[in-house]
């Protein structure tokens, strides 16, 4: 569905001097360098996929979302949706892709969101069945047509991203590009998001690129994720794969009944608290219930736990 080939953007930034001496100096000549927002990226998206698109701020997600969706010109390479180039055919591909940034809204401010919706339906030239059939669809999911007679300068942050949603899938987008559709919203506007995401991607089969801070975005939505750094691609995969190939071990935490602590083969002592105990193991080499087996025979053992390498601190070490 999604191709992008050697993908570049570059931006020209204006070198300023301090004080009005610098300033007329700027008049007469200017220095400029580049900055590479993107550098030479490629990747492949299947129909029907939903992929997180993560990295820090100012690793090139948002201009990367933005040359997918046709707002931004690539410095050089390419973007084909559904076959066809976007920078070519870009008035044929954008009826096919939504877009929600999460900073900026699509509803009209001055106008009530079912008046907004209106707008939307006769800018996509969609007929009026199918706009009420997408309209249904979208409040068995949202519950938004309670919205529609409230004037959007009237509504709370949630609501106004329902409409966005909405606004986006007016159309019946093939794909739908959400850049950080999530800042600023409580749980249940969480909640009501990723049940969004989930729903249309299980009825309609539209492929989903998420970009998003909120890690339990990713964990709950994505099997596959692409993470981006200074303008370049760091990992690109299944989620679970990744995190198997980044932190490959587990933690096994044990308490005992004293402060005696043994150590056990196979596995790395790696802390001490008193009478509790943890020890980092590689999954490919042992398994919990084998050091738990080896440790309850040495002493009696209290209480056990295993812990997974968090999500967290996988993505803070892809990001390093």
């Amino acid at each position: 569905m999604i191709e992008v080939k050697n993908l570049c953007k570059e931006y020209h930034v204006v070198k300023k001097e301090e004080g009005i001496k610098g300033a007329l100096k700027g008049l007469v000549k200017r220095e400029s360098h580049k900055i590479a927002a993107v550098s030479n990226i490629n990747f492949n998206i299947k129909e029907g996929e939903i992929v997180g698109f993560i990295g820090p701020n100012g690793a090139g997600k948002s201009t990367t979302i933005k040359m997918m969706s046709g707002i931004l010109t690539p410095t050089s390479g390419e973007v084909f949706i559904d076959g066809k180039d976007i920078t070519k055919h870009r008035k044929e591909v954008v009826r096919n892709i939504g877009v929600v940034f999460g900073q900026r809204t699509q509803l009209n401010w001055d106008l009530r969101l079912g008046e907004t919706f209106e707008l939307l339906r006769h800018i996509y030239q969609v007929d009026k069945e199918q706009y009420l059939k997408t309209l249904d669809t979208m409040d068995e999911i949202l519950g938004v047509k309670e919205l529609l007679d409230k004037p959007v300068r009237q509504m709370s942050l949630g609501q106004r991203v329902k409409g966005d949603l909405v606004a986006a899938m007016i159309h019946s987008p093939k794909v739908l590009f959400l850049d950080e559709p999530t800042i600023g919203l409580d749980v249940s506007s969480k909640y009501a998001l990723r049940k969004f995401i989930k729903e249309i991607n299980e009825r309609r089969g539209t492929t989903i690129i998420l970009t998003t801070h909120d890690l339990g975005d990713i964990q709950e939505l994505c099997d596959r994720i692409i993470i981006i750094n200074n303008g370049s691609i760091m990992e690109d995969g299944n989620l679970s794969g990744i995190v198997d190939r980044i932190a490959p071990y587990k933690t096994l935490i044990i308490q005992y009944f004293d402060e005696k602590i043994p150590e056990v083969e196979g596995a790395e002592l790696i802390e001490t608290d008193g009478n509790v105990a943890k020890y980092r193991f590689m999954k490919s080499e042992t398994t919990a219930a084998k050091l738990i087996e080896e440790l309850s025979a040495k002493k009696p053992i209290q209480d056990i736990a295993v812990e997974e390498t968090g999500i967290e601190e996988i993505i803070r070490i892809a990001y390093s």
